[in-house]
This record gives C-alpha cells, structure tokens and sequence, in this order.
C-alpha cells in the first residue's frame, strides 16, 4: 500500500522521527558518562511529568510490569486492598494482584461511567481495622475510555480517615492529561513508554512519595527485580537492577525533550482539541443509530482514546477494513466489549492533520460497507477544529 500507514491504537502510538533518530545508534559502555547523562534526564524529565519531587524508577518492562512492581513493593501476600471497576484494566489489575496473593475487594462499577468516589468513601469507613493496605485507581481506562477523577479519590481516602495508600495507573493518561502526583497526593504513579510519552513499549515507569517507600522499606523482601531499595542507589547498574535497555532510554531521553520543548499545558491543551474533534465525528455517526459513544456523557470521556459501540461483529469488519483497505489501524474492544465496540487512539505525538486523517478513512469504511451513519462526520471535525484554532488565535 503506498503512502504511510496511520496508527490510531491508543498505545503503542506514533513514534515521532526525532525519537526513532535517537535510538538509531550503536550502544555505549555502561560506565560511558555519556550514558551516565541520558539516564539523569529521563529520571530528572520524569519527575517534571509526573510533577513530583519524590522517586522515579525505570523497568525494562510493559505497563503490567507496573502494576506487579507497585504491589511488589507495597504489599505482601494476604494483604488486601481496593479497586474501584473501572473497565477492564482495573479488572486485570485486580487479576494481577489476586496472582500475587493478596486479597483483592472490587467495588462493582459501570463501564459507561467513572468510578464513584463516594462508593470508595464508605467502604473505606467500614473497615475500621485498616486492613485495606492500597486503593488502586486507574486514571484512563483504555478499553471503556472513561476518565476518572484521581483528587475525588483522594478526598474519599482522607474524608474516610482511611491510611491507605492511593496507588494511580496514569499508563493511558500520563502527559496528555492534567496529573499532579504531589499535588493531589497519589503515593504511587504507574505509566509506560508507548501512550502518551510517544516511545516504542518496553518501559514501565514508577514514581513513589517517601511515604511509598518507606511503607516497602518496612516490609520483607520477597523479590528482587522489582525492588525498590537498591534501585535508589547511586550507580546506574543498581537502578536497572543490571544492564539498562539503552536504547529505549535514548529514545525515552529525546521524548522527555519534545515534551518539555511543547510545554504539558500546551500538550493537554492539543490533546482536548483532537479529542472534540472526534467527538464530533462521533456526535453526528451516531445519528443513524448504528453507531454510539461508549461513554454517554462527554465530561467523562477521555481525551486520548474514545470507544464507538457497534452491533455484535460490525467492529472487527470496520477495523479489517480500514487497516487493509485504507492502512489506519483503530484498536477493538475488550473483555465485556470485545466484538462490539472499536476504539480510536489520539494520543501522543499527533496533530490536526493526522486525526482528520483516520477519521476520514473510517467514514470511507462505513460508506464502502454500507454502515449506515450519519453523513459528515469529517466536516463537523474540521468545523470543531476550526473554531478551536480561531479561539486560541483570538
């Protein structure tokens, strides 16, 4: 297929050229100061984007490797703790800390809908005995594309009285929405390379307050590439726990610049103006009846991925044939929403152009498939862009 095929999965996503040029290059000696120096501006660049002053810690791992080197640290099996459903990764990360051992308590939740703080609130109220070690929130859940409200939460953990620790899964949401770890007082973050932070995958990324630590200083250890303690050590072979994946940082280093060169509001800002620009698409697809947002209400929607419900089996058929047919690439639905939904990615290194660009091969695959929608979906992007750019421009 000639031209350049579009990635719109809402991770991994586009690689912008300057980050793919920093890691085409041969690798250094571990001890090379060079390297030294990389390594410093991606703790030092993650701590802006975080907006924390406490630890930062880089595994060569996914997001799921995130989640196992939070718990990891923080509990030990028979431990329990809370995790409002927020779709499906807060399901599976409830999975994942049930392998672990610990005893895991879901706050049943509306896929449609955020997870409500107040639920959290009282539960926490009722366990008087402390048992509930973390409450573990994610910021974006990427398969319902609900966006959650972290300082809510919180407040529910403080209204409550509660000492647990609010552990934030900020994977699909870090950089390209507003995050304030020290600000709204998240314990623990979790991100990865390949969303919003515009790298290929294979970095998970921590922050933790001192208070994290000290909580997993005070435990045993059961394991050892994901702990922390000698992962706070000066010399760079104990931070990586052994050869670092050089590479990936290159290219995390030269990230970490273009999103300092953009400036994070700047970078939000672009990424609420993609979002209203789907949602707009969206807004009028959804007229034939066909097609739906995932998420009713527009406020709870996230501005880095936005799921369209479909009848059963029409959203592989849409996503075939755009990818092979059209070459955008659109991710499915998962778990509950596997076979009857599709989702659009619109995060990371992305601009006005692109996003028309895979909204208009989408509106080419209804029409060419005979999906019945509403007609100019595309016109009432352009037309939301437009206003947007006059408004900033004014």
């Amino acid at each position: 297929m000639a031209g350049r095929e579009f990635l719109h999965s809402p991770g991994p996503s586009h690689v912008p050229d300057r980050v793919l040029a920093a890691m085409h290059r041969q690798p250094l000696d571990l001890v090379d100061s060079r390297l030294k120096a990389v390594v410093g501006r991606c703790f030092e660049g993650l701590k802006d984007v975080f907006r924390t002053r406490g630890h930062v810690f880089i595994y060569a791992a996914n997001g799921h490797g995130g989640w196992e080197a939070a718990l990891s640290n923080l509990c030990r099996p028979g431990d329990a703790v809370l995790v409002p459903e927020a779709g499906h990764f807060s399901n599976s990360w409830a999975d994942h800390a049930r392998a672990l051992g610990l005893d895991v308590e879901v706050i049943d939740g509306d896929w449609r809908k955020p997870v409500d703080p107040a639920a959290i609130e009282r539960r926490l109220r009722e366990d008087r005995g402390g048992r509930i070690k973390a409450v573990l929130a994610v910021q974006i859940d990427t398969a319902t594309s609900t966006l959650n409200d972290i300082p809510a939460i919180r407040a529910a953990i403080d209204a409550a009285g509660h000492p647990a620790l609010l552990v934030a899964d900020t994977i699909a949401s870090l950089g390209a929405v507003p995050f304030e770890m020290d600000g709204w007082g998240v314990d623990v973050a979790i991100a990865a390379s390949q969303k919003a932070l515009m790298c290929p995958p294979g970095l998970a990324l921590l922050a933790a307050n001192q208070r994290a630590v000290e909580v997993s200083a005070a435990l045993p250890r059961h394991q050892r590439y994901w702990d922390w303690a000698p992962r706070l050590g000066e010399e760079s072979y104990l931070k990586f726990n052994g050869t670092m994946p050089e590479h990936l940082l290159f290219g995390l280093a030269e990230a970490l610049d273009l999103l300092a060169e953009e400036g994070l509001p700047a970078i939000q800002a672009r990424h609420r103006r993609l979002a209203g620009a789907v949602h707009a698409a969206v807004e009028v697809w959804s007229e034939a009846g066909t097609l739906s947002f995932h998420v009713p209400d527009e406020a709870a929607r996230a501005v880095t991925v936005t799921a369209i419900r479909t009848p059963e089996g029409l959203a592989d058929r849409i996503r075939l044939h755009a990818r092979e047919r059209l070459g955008v690439s659109v991710a499915g639905g998962l778990g509950r929403l596997s076979g009857t939904a599709f989702r659009i990615g619109h995060l990371g290194d992305l601009n006005e152009a692109m996003i028309l660009g895979c909204l208009g091969a989408l509106e080419i695959a209804f029409i060419e498939l005979g999906i019945p929608h509403g007609r100019g979906g595309v016109g009432a992007a352009i037309e939301r862009l437009a206003a947007e750019r006059r408004n900033v421009a004014g």
